[in-house]
């Protein structure tokens, strides 16, 4: 193997790339397990791609109409099912199949720009410019640093919306701004691993680190770094037996996942059936501070 490769640009960007966006992705995976919401990011990276196709349409840059419409899909979901009697599950899977039909009209109606369609569709990340590695380091810093300062309150809110509602936490504009910020983590990461694909970069470390630990603060630790692992392992092999990075990334984090889902701890435990319940969330605070 030629180690030389390492020293250009072009894979440079793609490693800084791959950090990055396996740290965001990974992070908002955590509160995609713990709410128990999968189809937060099947619905936006689906909206980021029809976003991205619009913009290739209509001559823009596609990252900004995908930014635009996944805000537009995250600013829908929330109401939906607030205020109606469907589940955020339901919203979601509506959102999801509208945004599908989207991508799939737009893409059908320009077929000169297949070539395109195809690299949003399915990633690449050796292409990532140095803009594109600015927008991911902006979105990662703010979902990171969002998580630390407002900790605590997310940790109510994911746990019991309706209880950190009653204790006057504003439950409902945290949930919102967490599909915020999943919209704009799709979009960063478009580029890299590709609007099909995305989603299990979101699930699969989250789920893994779900599976290792009781502890919020450890799971997003664990998160991030399976995260990173699989997008440098998937970048690795993609490189050394050329075939897709993004769905070599997206192989590795699953069997990451097989892998702690196999070796889980919680394995041990009779009759573990997932988070939980709400009488036993000060155990899981105590583990925390301890």
């Amino acid at each position: 193997m030629d180690f030389s490769i390492f020293g250009y640009q072009f894979m440079q960007n793609a490693i800084l790339s791959a950090f990055l966006g396996g740290i965001a992705c990974s992070v908002i995976g955590v509160f995609v397990v713990l709410m128990h919401m999968p189809f937060i990011g099947v619905a936006m990276s689906h909206a980021a791609f029809a976003g991205a196709l619009i913009g290739l349409w209509i001559g823009i840059n596609p990252l900004v109409t995908a930014l635009i419409l996944s805000l537009i899909a995250a600013a829908v979901v929330g109401p939906l099912a607030d205020r109606g009697e469907l589940s955020p599950e339901t919203s979601l899977g509506v959102i999801f199949s509208l945004m599908l039909g989207l991508a799939f009209l737009f893409m059908g109606l320009m077929p000169y720009a297949r070539a395109g369609a195809m690299e949003l569709l399915w990633g690449s990340i050796l292409t990532n410019t140095t803009g594109d590695i600015v927008i991911l380091a902006v979105v990662t810093v703010v979902v990171v640093g969002l998580v630390i300062v407002f900790y605590k309150e997310i940790q109510a809110t994911v746990f019991n919306r309706s209880i950190a509602l009653s204790v006057g936490l504003p439950a409902t504009l945290i949930l919102y701004g967490i599909l915020f910020l999943t919209g704009a983590t799709v979009t960063a990461s478009l580029r890299s691993i590709g609007g099909l694909l995305i989603f299990s970069l979101i699930l699969n470390p989250a789920a893994a680190a779900y599976q290792l630990t009781y502890s919020m603060k450890k799971m997003f630790l664990l998160a991030a770094v399976f995260g990173v692992l699989s997008s440098w392992a998937g970048l690795f092999f993609s490189y050394l037996f050329d075939i897709p990075s993004g769905a070599t990334i997206v192989i590795t984090s699953s069997i990451i996942f097989l892998l702690a889902a196999v070796f889980s701890p919680k394995r041990k435990v009779k009759g573990w059936k997932g988070m939980l319940p709400v009488s036993e969330q000060p155990r899981i605070n105590e583990r925390e501070e301890t």
